[in-house]
């Protein structure tokens, strides 16, 4: 062990050194308001201040806040009434005015800086789905939405997440089959389910991949479920065991 630290001291000095370098002439910024922070892919106390984390009690299906703590494997109203395709749904932070920036940069920006970040805060948000995970699939996007948009955040998304778990990253086992309408178009949750109806499948190649395995879907967002809901359907129908979702944030409404 004394030898593997001698050996590893002088790598991580020099390490050190390049850093404070580099941090001269390119100084780390938070991600959200571009201050200065001490590490890059962080946020500055005020920014990370402002985040509504989602921790505490939670349904224990689609991962909504309680108000209250009604017991570990209590399921949320909306959940009684209408039972999701996919199994559990995780979310590292609300969808609100401190987060929007950073999802929309991400999304449409090309703020690929902020993946990096996103990806270690998901991994810690995700841990518990993570452990039981066999493969990790991204929400895909149709061909003519990636081609206009040049990259796929939550496959990117995904990819780093396997880094960091290293858990099987498979980007190809779903495919987005219909060039439908932005879901933020529709005017209810019920055009939301019909607009991506029958939307997603799994290629008759890649259904080997899926057999009796344990998938973990990544998107950026969670609004009602319905895109989640229309990729668990096809992915289970297609052999998965078992479809959790972990989303960077999630709309919570009032009530």
């Amino acid at each position: 062990m004394g030898r593997l630290q001698e050996i590893a001291a002088p790598a991580f000095h020099a390490n050190r050194i390049v850093r404070s370098v580099v941090d001269v002439f390119f100084p780390p910024l938070c991600m959200s308001c571009q201050k200065r922070v001490s590490e890059p892919h962080a946020l500055c106390a005020a920014c990370w201040t402002a985040i509504s984390f989602i921790e505490g009690a939670l349904c224990a299906r689609c991962g909504t806040p309680f108000e209250a703590d009604p017991g570990s494997e209590t399921v949320c109203g909306s959940c009684h009434a209408k039972p999701h395709y996919f199994d559990r749904a995780r979310s590292l932070c609300k969808y609100d005015d401190a987060s929007k920036g950073l999802l929309l940069g991400l999304k449409h920006g090309d703020r690929l800086d902020h993946v990096p970040g996103l990806s270690r805060w998901l991994a810690r948000a995700g841990s518990e789905l993570l452990a039981g995970t066999d493969i990790i699939v991204p929400v895909p996007l149709h061909r003519w939405r990636l081609w206009k948009r040049r990259y796929n955040q939550a496959a990117i998304l995904a990819k780093h997440l396997s880094q960091i778990s290293g858990k099987p990253h498979r980007p190809l086992v779903l495919v987005r089959t219909r060039h439908t309408p932005s879901q933020g178009e529709m005017p209810s949750a019920k055009a939301r389910r019909r607009n991506v109806l029958s939307a997603f499948k799994v290629p008759p190649d890649r259904r080997t991949d899926l057999h009796g395995r344990n998938v973990l879907l990544i998107d950026d967002v969670l609004t009602t479920g319905a895109t989640l809901d229309a990729c668990a359907r096809a992915l289970k129908r297609a052999g998965a065991a078992r479809v959790d979702v972990l989303t960077v944030s999630r709309v919570v409404r009032p009530g």
